[in-house]
């Protein structure tokens, strides 16, 4: 497989209990097939520090702009969109498939802002806002709605 961000061969690697797909020595991404992500989420055993090192050409240069094609559906385009509702990581979905690009580093943030989460969650029992609520609706039927088509908007 070829990665979507700078076109060096993907590699295999175990992540937990999950095979994942690594940007070894190119930009340094990660490949997430369908639910990969949240399983590997899910396994709290699984160091961060592996995350940090992923061996990366400092030469390699990712362009945000350009619209990337799934590395696993023929002709499908990653749709950019933000992870959670707190609007702060933008990840690439395909809607052919469900799997997920993550660039350098947002595999980190995504398990930081998680982190902060449940700390918070701990700490005051924290509660869903109707603003959290509206965003996961419109998500799941923005999804529903282009999810199926593959068709860029």
């Amino acid at each position: 497989m070829k990665c979507p961000a700078c076109f060096n061969e993907l590699t295999e690697t175990k992540l937990g209990s999950v095979n994942v797909d690594v940007c070894k020595g190119g930009c340094a991404g990660i490949w997430f097939d369908a639910f990969e992500l949240q399983k590997v989420d899910d396994q709290q055993e699984i160091a961060d520090e592996w995350l940090l090192n992923i061996e990366r050409d400092p030469a390699v240069r990712v362009d945000l702009s350009i619209k990337r094609a799934c590395p696993r559906c023929d002709g499908i385009k990653l749709k950019r969109h933000f992870f959670s509702a707190k609007r702060q990581i933008d990840v690439d979905l395909c809607p052919g498939c469900g799997g997920y690009w993550l660039d350098s580093g947002e595999f980190e943030k995504i398990r930081g802002e998680r982190a902060n989460a449940a700390a918070t969650a701990e700490a005051g029992g924290a509660q869903v806002s109707m603003e959290t609520i509206r965003f996961l609706y419109r998500q799941k039927v923005n999804l529903g709605r282009k999810g199926l088509s593959g068709t860029d908007s």
